[in-house]
């Protein structure tokens, strides 16, 4: 995703897919727009999808529609663990992938390792909507730094282990392009309790095909089972693919009715977009996404 490159008239946002697509958004109101010694970032307001948030343009979350990615990236590997107690976020400083997490009864720790602090204070002051109070509770932690140190240097010394860990990252470009690469997949894996899985976001095949099969070609490297998923996300314009990869769990060994029994079975209510059933079709992938993925 980018950012348009013609002058648009006030309270348009247009976003490009690729060099030739995109699309726009029209009647926003911009609230708030700055650098960060990291990055651009801007937070409008919008009869489409109310409050959102962009970071160098592109954009990131908004709190009409985050449901749709969140509630996958989290609950399709979450679902499939037996019981997960502790979590790392790499990114995800809008809090939407932690306050999916704490809705595990088991849960006892999530540690958000994000490398801007200003996505922090944007969150807290305008997406209380995405992250619904996540940020302040006692089992989440917050730590500003490099996630790419954290996985290679200093969670490894320190021992840590996760049942889950969520790679809630901008597009594979820039600064985060080597959070992407094989050796951070494995670097990862290292992390990794006991029966644990890794899950991110791997694009969107419409538009970016190539990445997406280089992304679970990395993936298939590093780990046994790699199960690419694919949905519809409104905010991101296009079908876009999210990836859960283990050495243990597989959740295409779940039934639909598996799904709603441990949904059912922990508690975890109130879901806009996951049921057993869309949690199984998801996997069912049309022939010209085989043929893509091999």
């Amino acid at each position: 995703m980018s950012a348009s490159p013609f002058c648009l008239p006030e309270g348009m946002i247009a976003e490009f897919l690729s060099e030739d697509a995109g699309y726009f958004l029209q009647g926003g109101r911009l609230l708030e727009r700055g650098h960060s010694a990291w990055q651009a970032y801007e937070v409008w307001e919008t009869p489409r999808f109310g409050r959102l948030f962009r970071l160098d343009g592109c954009l990131m979350t908004s709190e009409r529609d985050e449901f749709h990615y969140h509630e996958n990236i989290v609950h399709v590997p979450g679902i499939a663990h037996p019981a997960p107690r502790r979590a790392l976020i790499i990114g995800g400083g809008d809090g939407g992938s932690a306050e999916e997490l704490l809705k595990y009864p088991s849960m006892e720790k999530v540690l958000l390792a994000e490398l801007d602090e200003k996505v922090i204070d944007i969150s807290r002051r305008h997406l209380q909507a995405v992250h619904r109070g996540a940020l302040d509770d006692p089992r989440v932690e917050i730590r500003i730094g490099d996630g790419m140190k954290y996985v290679h240097e200093d969670g490894l010394e320190a021992g840590d282990r996760y049942d889950l860990i969520v790679l809630d990252l901008t597009d594979p470009v820039g600064p985060a392009e080597a959070l992407y690469q094989a050796d951070f997949f494995a670097a990862c894996r290292a992390l990794l309790a006991k029966g644990g899985a890794l899950t991110l976001h791997i694009g969107t095949p419409v538009y970016q095909p190539e990445r997406v099969q280089a992304l679970v070609r990395r993936l298939r490297s590093v780990f046994a089972y790699v199960r690419p998923y694919f949905l519809y996300i409104p905010l991101y314009g296009s079908l876009w693919g999210l990836a859960t990869a283990s050495d243990h769990v597989d959740p295409t060994a779940l039934t639909s009715a598996d799904v709603d029994h441990r949904l059912c079975e922990r508690g975890i209510e109130g879901l806009q977009y996951l049921n057993g059933d869309v949690y199984c079709a998801q996997f069912a992938l049309p022939n010209h996404l085989r043929a893509l993925l091999g």
